[in-house]
Order: structure tokens, then C-alpha cells, then sequence
């Protein structure tokens, strides 16, 4: 190997290292001495209760492990939003599993929280999958109750979720397993299940206190709302569990009886390992974000047998389409080319930057992955749709469009991985957020943003000199580097994947090597919802 790949190397396993770092961190919750409170009541933790649940912790995937990131410094912060949720199988079914997180502000829900939680149902929704809610939570974080309460996508949106969820017979079952307050309370009720664990769980529409005042009642919590009263008076939950392990286990029993879905069909062959080593892959990707490098060693890093059947080889060469298997399932991958390309024509197009062509083929590319079934994986590095006059007068917008609407109406499952720029509208075309990806992950070299950091910074430099000089302050070539260097690192600082990660722009900052279990995983999770309507470009410019 050259000094080059041993550098990218080094500067990827780096932030790999960090990365772990970083989840252990958020995975202490409210920290230990909050963890050891918790576990003095005779209560498991969010993470714990998990764990217990699951046939096999380590082949589950975590969303939004970052949400809140950074976020309500001001309240002490919000680890992973105060809610845990996960992706694995329960006695052989595949769910997702909410757990809030009663170390992090007693369970409360921040804005992030609520966010995070409507992800967690529109997976389930899209997927048809299985959602089991274990709840701990003291309702609404009151300071920020404008931010959570209101409005269409806050906290009740939540509770219309589990009733179209229920109309649609998507299996809910809900544990109370702590406190369970206010319009919290409807969330087990309108489950299709509900157990509630003895002394430790409490569902109430107001506490002894609130009662009090309200009404003069005086009742202690358990009398007003513990689970004898819930399961023996009230019947507002269905089984009555001894401690956390039990309602656990209970929850178990019930997944076991589930029948079998109707099954979406995508194609899937025993699993094979890359034949390339995947730990290359830290060497092949370069540690400067500009630099040119080939995305092909990368895609026979994350394919089964390292093989791949390339769709237009010659042609659109700055997008590379083709077919390969992940785990066995059959998809169609459409990733940007990084490295400088020469046409046949003799001209030199730029790596990460989607010209007409590119455009073209990728449109037709996604067309045919629709009329055969077959799911779409969406590997980036884009800076951007190609600029100038050359590719205005060439219709690079009428091109980008078609690829844009391709992306929009496909009805096969999309993932997408964003392993390094994610800019402008490439981040569009290339299946970003906003075009309903069933999962998207991020590696830790990602950046996320109009334009990079550099480019940025210095369009932003000359709106605010142009300003200061208006003011009558005179700007020196030490100040202008002083403003461009601040300019940039608060720039850069929201390109981070972390920064993306902590807003759920992105459901998880992953290592590069668990690319293929992120991809596997989510087309076993679409195979739950077949596909219900037929794929349609609508009125495109040609």
C-alpha cells in the first residue's frame, strides 16, 4: 500500500475511533449516577430493557442514537433525545422497539424527543412493521411545551399515528414500565395491547398532586393509577407484570404468536462476503473531502463477491449504476463517480459533480429497478449538478429534473449512505432526506450542506466585508482572513454528520463496515409492505 492510502487510513480509522467514543457516551443516557437512581427502584434502563427483549442486541441497528446531540445545553442536554429506538427481532419477528430513556429528564419529551418518536412510527407505517413502545416518560418538557404541543408534526400527531396504525393492522403493544402522564397516557391505551409493570408503572391523565389541587381528591399515585387499578378496576391495561424482566418477557410471548406477513418479494440469494477486504476501505477514502478518488474499490467492498453488473459503463460516467447483492438481496446501486473522467468525446468531466448524462442514465437506471422489484441503494459524495453555460444551454436542469422525479416517484425501497459531500441539490437527486429514503445513514468523513465549508465561507465573506466597509471600518488582509476563518468553522461545525445526525436529517452516523447490515436490515424491513402502486414519471420535460 503507498503513504497515501496509509494516511486515509489513519484519518478514517480516527473517526471511526470517535465515533465509538461517541456512542458510549450518549449511551450512559443521563449519566451513571442518574443510571444507578434508576436501577435503586428496581427498574432496567432504557438500553437494558432492550437488550433483554431482543433475541440478539448485537444484530439490531439503532436509530437516532444522535438525536439532540448538542441540543438544550441550556437544560442540561438530551441524550439521544431521551428516547431509545431500535430496529431487531423479537422471538424471530422483526420490530422496532421506543424506549424512553427516564435517566434523561425523567423520560420527558423535548422537541427532539417527539421527532424522533414520529421517525420511529413512520418507519412502522412505511414498512408495516411491528412497534413495541416501552414507556417512561413524565409527558411534555413544560419549558419548551411550545415547541412539542402545537402543531401538526408535535406531540399529538403521535396519537393519530397509533390510531391510522392501528387501522392499517400494524401490531402496537405498549409496557408501562414508569410513569405514563397526561396525553401521554393515551399512547399504551390506543396499543393494541398493554401491560403495565406492578408498584413501578402508573398511567394517569393527572398525578395525586394535580388532583389535589384540581378537585380536593386526596389519593396517593398508586391507588390512583398502579397497575392493580388499571388491570382489576379500571381495565385500561390487559396483563399485570411482577417487575421489568416479566413485562419483557410477557411481550415475548405475545410477538411469538404473531402470524406471518404478506411479503414484498425482493429477490434474495444466500449471503456472501465481499471478496475484496473491507477494511480498505478506510484507505481508499481520501481524508480531504475535495479530493479525486475511484468510488468503484469501494462498491466491491460492500457487494457480495465484490461483483457488480455496471449499467452504461461508457456512458454518464460521473454516476455509476449497476446491479450487485448486499447480504444476499438483490439491489441497484447508483453512486457518484469521484474521480476525473474523460468522455469519448475527449472532454474532462469533474468526479462528484452529476452532468447531463449522468442524469440521463441514472433516470432511465432507476426506471428499470422499478419495473423489476428490485431495491435501490444510494451511495454519496456529490458536490452538485455540473454549472456554466455550456450545461445551462445543454439542459442540465430539464436532465436534473428527470433524475429528481425519477428519485420522487420510485415505489421500490430506497437507502441511502452519505459517505462524503452531500451538497445542494445533489443531496436531492441522490435520494437526501427529503425523498423518502426507508433508511438513511451517514459515515463519519460525511458533510452535509449547501456547499462546502470553503465555498461557503467565502461567499459569506464578502457579504459581511461588503457590510463593515459600509459602516466605515476598514478591513485588513489580518482581519478578512480573521472573518473567513470564523465564518468557516461555524460553517463547518453544521456540515458535520453529527450536526445532521442530532436533527434526524440522517437516522445514524455509522462505521463504513456496518454499511452492509444497514442495507440488509432495511430491505428485510420494507419486504414487510408490498408494493401497492405502480411506478410513474408523471409529466417530465424530454
Amino acid at each position: 500500500m503507498d503513504i497515501k492510502f496509509n494516511k486515509n487510513e489513519d484519518h478514517n480509522k480516527l473517526l471511526a475511533s470517535s465515533l465509538r467514543d461517541k456512542l458510549v457516551k450518549v449511551s450512559l443516557g443521563g449519566g451513571k449516577k442518574k443510571i444507578e437512581k434508576h436501577h435503586s427502584k428496581g427498574k432496567m434502563t432504557a438500553r437494558e430493557r432492550i437488550d433483554f427483549l431482543l433475541d440478539d442486541p448485537k444484530k439490531a441497528i439503532e436509530i437516532g442514537a444522535f438525536a439532540g446531540e448538542g441540543m438544550y445545553e441550556e437544560y442540561g442536554g438530551c441524550p439521544s433525545g431521551g428516547v431509545v429506538v431500535k430496529i431487531g427481532h423479537v422471538s424471530g419477528k422483526q420490530v422496532i422497539v421506543v424506549a424512553n430513556d427516564a435517566t434523561v429528564k425523567a423520560g420527558a419529551w423535548f422537541p427532539i424527543t417527539g421527532k424522533k418518536n414520529l421517525r420511529a412510527q413512520e418507519i412502522s407505517i412505511e414498512n408495516k412493521l411491528p412497534i413495541i413502545y416501552l414507556v417512561d416518560s413524565a409527558g411534555v418538557f413544560l419549558p419548551l411545551q411550545d415547541e412539542i404541543f402545537p402543531d401538526k408534526e408535535h406531540f399529538g400527531r403521535i396519537f393519530r399515528n397509533n390510531a391510522i396504525m392501528s387501522s392499517m393492522g400494524i401490531t402496537q403493544i405498549a409496557a408501562v414500565m414508569g410513569s405514563c402522564v397526561a396525553g401521554g397516557a393515551y399512547l399504551p391505551i390506543m396499543s393494541d395491547e398493554a401491560l403495565i409493570v406492578d408498584k413501578t408503572g402508573s398511567i394517569f391523565l393527572a398525578g395525586s398532586y394535580l388532583v389535589k389541587a384540581a378537585i380536593g381528591e386526596s389519593i396517593d399515585n398508586e391507588t390512583l393509577g398502579g397497575a392493580t387499578t388499571h388491570c382489576e378496576i379500571s381495565g385500561v391495561t390487559d396483563y399485570k407484570a411482577e417487575d421489568d424482566k416479566d413485562a419483557l418477557t410477557k411481550i415475548q410471548n405475545i410477538v411469538d404468536k404473531i402470524g406471518d406477513f404478506d411479503q414484498a418479494g425482493y429477490n434474495r440469494k444466500k449471503p456472501v462476503k465481499p471478496k475484496e477486504n473491507q477494511d480498505d476501505i478506510f484507505g481508499l477514502l481520501p481524508a480531504k473531502r475535495s479530493d479525486q478518488y475511484d468510488m468503484m474499490p469501494i462498491i466491491e467492498r460492500l457487494v457480495d463477491d465484490s461483483e457488480f453488473e455496471e449499467y452504461k459503463a461508457g456512458f454518464g460516467q460521473t454516476l455509476i449504476t449497476g446491479y450487485a447483492r448486499i447480504d444476499g438481496w438483490a439491489v441497484g446501486i447508483v453512486a457518484n463517480q469521484r474521480k476525473l473522467v474523460k468522455t469519448k468525446k475527449g472532454e474532462m468531466q469533474f468526479g462528484g459533480v452529476i452532468y447531463s448524462d449522468s442524469a440521463d442514465k441514472a433516470t432511465r437506471f432507476i426506471a428499470n429497478c422499478n419495473q423489476k422489484k428490485i431495491p435501490l441503494v444510494f451511495l454519496q459524495d456529490v458536490t452538485g449538478f455540473m454549472v456554466g453555460s455550456k450545461s445551462e444551454h445543454g439542459g442540465i436542469i430539464k436532465d436534473g429534473a428527470k433524475m429528481v422525479s425519477a428519485v420522487s416517484n420510485s415505489v421500490v425501497p430506497k437507502f441511502t449512505i452519505v459517505i462524503g459531500n452531500s451538497y445542494g441539490a445533489g443531496n436531492y437527486a441522490m435520494c437526501g432526506k427529503a425523498y423518502d429514503p426507508r433508511l438513511i445513514a451517514a459515515w463519519p468523513s460525511a458533510e452535509l450542506a449547501v456547499m462546502s465549508g470553503s465555498s461557503a465561507a467565502k461567499v459569506l465573506l464578502q457579504i459581511e466585508t461588503s457590510r463593515l466597509k459600509a459602516k466605515g471600518e476598514k478591513i485588513t488582509e489580518k482581519k478578512e482572513k480573521e472573518l473567513f476563518d470564523k465564518i468557516k468553522n461555524n460553517y463547518d461545525e453544521q456540515t458535520s454528520p453529527y450536526y445532521a445526525a442530532s436533527r434526524l436529517w440522517t437516522d445514524a452516523v455509522i462505521n463504513p463496515l456496518d454499511t452492509r447490515k444497514w442495507i440488509s436490515t432495511g430491505i428485510e424491513v420494507a419486504n414487510h409492505a408490498p408494493i401497492e402502486k405502480d411506478f410513474n414519471l408523471g409529466v417530465i420535460q424530454t
